[in-house]
């Protein structure tokens, strides 16, 4: 009798390379950071950056003083941080969407990024102010809107139905959205502060901010590392994954810690940037099947190119002002999430 093994997948995705797309996307995310670097809402425009980064600075020293000023302590960090943005939201979709086994499930859709804008919300009218506490609390917030929408999930229909799930977390975050728009409107000190995450952006970002999401990134890399090969042993099923020793709820519980380590960090320096989750996920699986590890490694490209490409579309939209990060991203996501609900069979994950 032919034995199960949690290694075995179909022959055409076995033989499905990913070394040629990952050089496609690598090649396409390198172009992207040298774009970020060189394109701006500024004054400083592309021939003055590439002519700075190239180290031969055009016109006075003041504008060469103003161009260097732009590339390294404006563009520079707000690139760095898109490319750890990007990669978090990207690789919380494919966890979140593989412990509901909904296509739809996206951390901006369940309530998970909103959580943890009400959570932020709520620690700066408390008094909060250092950076590594946002992140804290922002994680925190997170994990209980992952968990109020899957034991929601748990408790009806609907696991079985993805729409209505979806629906579900629409309501979940119009309730915390409404909640944090309530205690800004307490206080004013807050509002100010915290105006930047409600609409989602890259903009203003400092490398302090990305320094204090970075403990978190790397302790969510190394879960994620860990719990790969057994979430890909349950898409077989948990009583193929119990008999190959994994431990199903052990595994979700650790990948739903996970999904709020990311995406807590992303929403602390970013602000709730939706639909970046459910793109990334859907264009990954479609490269790569459904494979969980192999869609995790495109993630990891994904992520940054849809977090940096619309972020270089907002800074020249309306120039020389910018559109918010999450307005381009809704224009990206929204079509792709009617083309998944209007398909005539949701996919199964």
């Amino acid at each position: 009798m032919a034995t199960t093994s949690e290694d075995d997948a179909p022959c055409d995705e076995r033989r499905r390379p990913l070394v040629v797309p990952g050089l496609w996307l690598l090649g396409a995310l390198c172009l992207l950071c040298l774009a970020s670097l060189v394109i701006g809402a500024g004054e400083v425009g592309p021939l003055a950056s590439l002519a700075t980064l190239a180290g031969h600075p055009l016109g006075a020293a003041a504008a060469s003083d103003e161009a260097r000023f732009v590339i390294l302590e404006l563009r520079g960090p707000r690139t760095l941080i898109g490319l750890a943005v990007g990669a978090a939201l990207g690789v919380a979709g494919a966890l979140l969407q593989t412990v509901a086994r909904n296509p739809l499930a996206e951390p901006g859709l369940l309530g998970v990024s909103a959580g943890s804008a009400f959570a932020i919300a709520l620690a700066l009218v408390l008094g909060a102010s250092a950076a590594t506490l946002r992140v804290s609390v922002a994680q925190l917030g997170a994990l209980a809107g992952c968990a109020g929408v899957l034991a929601a999930g748990r408790l009806s229909a609907l696991g079985q139905d993805p729409v209505r799930l979806v629906l579900t977390g629409a309501v979940l975050s119009g309730l915390l959205g409404a909640l944090t728009s309530l205690l800004l409107m307490m206080d004013q000190r807050a509002a100010d502060e915290i105006r930047f995450w409600l609409v989602g952006s890259l903009a203003g970002r400092r490398l302090s901010d990305l320094q204090a999401i970075l403990p978190s990134l790397s302790l969510a890399a190394v879960i994620t590392l860990s719990i790969a090969r057994p979430l890909s042993a349950l898409a077989l099923g948990e009583r193929v994954a119990v008999g190959l020793g994994h431990h199903p709820s052990r595994v979700r519980l650790l990948a739903i810690a996970v999904v709020a380590l990311l995406v807590g960090a992303a929403t602390a320096v970013a602000g709730p940037i939706a639909f970046v989750g459910l793109v990334v996920p859907f264009a990954a699986r479609a490269l790569a099947g459904p494979d969980i590890r192999r869609t995790l490694w495109l993630a990891l490209l994904l992520g940054p190119i849809v977090v940096i490409a619309a972020d270089i579309v907002a800074r020249l939209a309306v120039r020389p002002s910018e559109l918010s990060l999450g307005v381009i991203t809704a224009l990206i996501g929204a079509p792709v999430l009617v083309a998944v609900v209007r398909s005539r069979r949701l996919p199964s994950l």
